[in-house]
């Protein structure tokens, strides 16, 4: 399968690429340094990401970046960061890539474990993460020539500890190679409007 990985540098990214690579063509999207460039909040820029890498079979999104902070202190232009990156970002992969997927193919989508279990400082990553998982559930009935579309929803990684282990404390953090395995369930299985808890 010839698959484009969005968000290819980052840790999800990374461990999605080596575990598929072994048997696939990668293509690496990101900001910066990948195969193609790509600014999910730009809708002339996943365009233009899309013109350059030609048809695929899957497109997986390993992006999306959101707000995190106190909701007493949460503004409206901070919350529309998710919304921005993490929700309408991923959707507009989806809409804007239909046509450069295969039939048969498949986008996968990430959410994340806060839209089902809370943590503080977290409600607007959450909402991003639920408005997410919600399109591709409802999508899922409507997708064109047998695409299917799922997402994965990863617990707070291993790898990214040092970074946001003070907002979950007492999660069983997760290796970024099992979320990669839940990915290359998504591609090669057979189902659709999934969310695939990685917990």
């Amino acid at each position: 399968m010839r698959i484009l990985v969005v968000g290819a540098s980052g840790t999800v990214g990374q461990a999605v690429v080596a575990q598929l690579s072994e048997r696939h063509e990668i293509i690496r999207a990101g900001r910066t340094g990948m195969d193609v460039q790509v600014d999910i909040m730009s809708e002339d820029s996943i365009r233009s990401m899309y013109e350059t890498v030609g048809p695929v079979d899957a497109v997986i999104s390993a992006t999306g970046g959101a707000h995190f902070g106190p909701l007493t202190n949460l503004t409206p232009a901070l919350n529309q960061i998710g919304i921005d990156s993490k929700l309408k970002g991923q959707v507009n992969l989806v809409l804007l890539g239909l046509d450069a997927v295969r039939d048969g193919g498949s986008f996968t989508l990430t959410t994340g474990i806060m839209m089902d279990d809370p943590i503080r400082q977290g409600a607007s990553a959450a909402l991003a993460n639920g408005g997410v998982k919600a399109f591709v559930h409802a999508a899922a009935i409507e997708m064109p020539r047998g695409i299917r579309i799922n997402s994965v929803s990863p617990n707070v990684l291993i790898e990214s500890l040092d970074k946001y282990g003070p907002f979950f404390r007492g999660f069983e953090a997760v290796p970024a190679s099992r979320v990669a395995t839940a990915f290359e369930k998504s591609v090669e299985g057979a189902q659709t409007g999934q969310n695939y808890e990685v917990y």
